[in-house]
């Protein structure tokens, strides 16, 4: 009686070890299937680009979910989704923003965020590195803030281009939009801007003036204790910028974030060749005021970049469809290194115990201890 007790002891220790292991299988197969089905080396509009986050949501509850926490001049869904894991220690968790698309016509921007988060779900099941950062960090990813403008983009061959919102003219003008990139409260209307409303850098009537950089500063703006990282991604000109883009002001953390951008623009490099140059945009690029990356380090976030993707001039906003997949590899690699640096500085570099694997240890020893307890053999 003895030995069938422990027979059956073990035999239920082994299906239950089998049953994790099929459990997790099938819940790989589940979220992979949600990301593998959709082309991620085509640009996509706008429609296919919210159904896609319907469908990422649906696929890997245990991991995003999604908020919308604006609307667009037009009455449009702003959208985010947000990745992370329950911490095992039930810790506060700290935020990593990323957002693309804040210019129209940059359609490797919101390609990238689908990408990155594409990465995430297809590995942080099998690297525990990633798990362990989501198990601290929530992710929050908008593929496309300027929405009106990007649809806009996708109505013919001659509003390909456009780059800002699409809010109505002022009184006396007969031209559409603000850049939203110069409309963050950030030494707002001071330099390189343009108060023609005609101008692709139109900075709007004041700082917050369109609905979209408002809904990114609400709703930033009340996580700002929480968030350590703030990249928003656009093209063209491979380049990593910090603050600021007054050309009289430096962040006072200024020397770490170069040192963060050129790690960063290192490790790009090495996937495919292709050179990053790291500096403030009045020293690599040209003075501008009011853009988001500005107003996230002045509001204190200590980390803000803005990713300037492929390619150098050659097709600037008009990058051929072959060159998504290598542009946003190495755009991944360049955000997972700066994330990577701002977590280990927060938490350490030590793992976090599995919660799942710990649980699962938790349950065979309980169950080897009742064997025991009921065989009379102590292992």
């Amino acid at each position: 009686m003895e030995k069938k007790t422990l027979t059956f002891g073990i035999l239920g220790v082994f299906l239950l070890i089998l049953s994790g292991i099929l459990e997790t299988s099938n819940s790989l197969v589940e979220s992979l299937g949600s990301t593998q089905s959709y082309d991620y080396s085509k640009y996509h509009s706008m429609d296919e680009i919210y159904r896609w986050m319907e469908d990422v949501k649906r696929g890997n509850p245990e991991l995003v979910s999604s908020a919308v926490y604006g609307h667009t001049y037009e009455g449009r869904n702003i959208t985010l989704l947000k990745l992370g894991l329950e911490n095992p220690e039930g810790r506060e968790k700290k935020v990593i923003w990323v957002d693309c698309g804040i210019h129209a016509r940059e359609w490797i921007a919101p390609a990238f965020c689908q990408w990155f988060v594409k990465e995430i779900v297809n590995s942080y099941k099998t690297n525990k590195k990633l798990e362990q950062m989501l198990q601290n960090l929530d992710v929050y990813v908008t593929p496309v803030i300027n929405v009106d403008g990007y649809i806009f983009t996708w109505a013919n061959d001659s509003t390909r281009l456009w780059r800002k919102s699409r809010s109505t003219p002022p009184p006396g003008s007969s031209c559409y939009g603000v850049d939203l990139n110069r409309n963050f409260n950030a030494n707002w209307g001071t330099v390189g801007v343009s108060f023609d409303s005609c101008a692709n850098t139109y900075c709007g009537k004041s700082p917050g003036s369109e609905p979209e950089a408002q809904a990114v500063m609400d709703f930033v703006g009340r996580m700002v204790n929480q968030t350590l990282c703030f990249l928003t991604i656009h093209s063209a000109g491979q380049l990593v910028l910090l603050p600021y883009g007054h050309p009289e002001i430096s962040a006072p953390n200024y020397d770490e974030l170069v040192s963060v951008g050129e790690a960063a623009a290192a490790k790009m490099k090495k996937v495919h060749g292709m050179g990053y140059t790291v500096g403030t945009s009045p020293q690599i690029l040209y003075p501008n005021s009011g853009s988001s990356r500005d107003w996230a380090r002045l509001i204190g976030i200590p980390f803000s970049y803005t990713f300037e993707l492929r390619d150098k001039g050659e097709f600037s906003h008009l990058l051929p469809e072959e060159q998504i997949q290598p542009a946003c590899e190495e755009a991944y690699v360049g955000a997972l290194s700066i994330v990577t640096y701002v977590h280990e500085k927060t938490f350490g570099s030590g793992t976090l115990p599995n919660a799942s694997v710990f649980g699962v240890a938790m349950m065979i020893w309980s169950i080897v201890m009742a064997v025991s307890l009921t065989t009379g053999v102590m292992v």
